[in-house]
């Protein structure tokens, strides 16, 4: 059996910009499968451009972060799910200024985060794009007193809400989460890293 391409549309019939978002926000994230490529903002933009007698449909994304192993799987993924729809001409182009920020998270995303089990990251701890920090909520390290080591942002428990947590390894199954436990549940969990 032969695969078929997808119809190109006419450019008079060309989907709606709103349109191409709900698509768009179908299409998930290959490591946490529980987000789409909107929720975690990555996609920037999206915009049709005249190419002669054709429409291009024009796709802006922001990486999470330089040399993500995930970046050539999305970009794959956002032009397979535009050509299922009819768009023959996708176009992807990159943005990294301003640098991709968890800020960027939508509401709905950081609650799939929390009912999947990973805390998600608080708001405002990511740089700002002047470069500095806005303060976040923070506990003091046990025996960071007086060692010159930072505090450790507060990270709730996604499971039963707790605030005492404790860091268990910077590295968690992605790049981008870090292995907690909840000292309450004791149940273990990651948390979505800020960037």
């Amino acid at each position: 059996m032969v695969a078929l391409a997808p119809a190109a549309i006419a450019p008079d019939t060309l989907p709606a910009v709103a349109q191409v978002w709900t698509w768009l926000a179908e299409v998930p994230d290959p490591e946490i499968p529980v987000l789409s490529i909107v929720d975690l903002g990555i996609v920037r933009e999206v915009a049709w451009r005249a190419i002669g007698c054709r429409a291009e449909c024009v796709v802006t994304i922001t990486p999470t972060y330089s040399g993500c192993p995930a970046t050539e799987a999305i970009a794959e993924s956002i032009v397979a799910a535009l050509q299922d729809h009819g768009v023959a001409d996708v176009r992807l182009e990159t943005r990294i200024a301003p640098a991709w920020t968890t800020d960027w998270l939508s509401d709905a995303g950081r609650e799939r985060l929390k009912q999947y089990g990973i805390a998600p990251p608080m708001r405002g701890s990511a740089p700002a794009e002047t470069g500095s920090a806005p303060p976040a909520r923070q506990l003091i390290a046990v025996g960071a007193i007086g060692r010159g080591k930072p505090a450790a942002s507060v990270v709730e428990c996604p499971r039963c809400g707790s605030t005492r947590t404790q860091c268990t390894s910077l590295f968690g199954s992605t790049p981008c989460k870090a292995m907690y436990r909840c000292l309450d549940c004791l149940e273990p969990f990651d948390y979505f890293k800020c960037h």
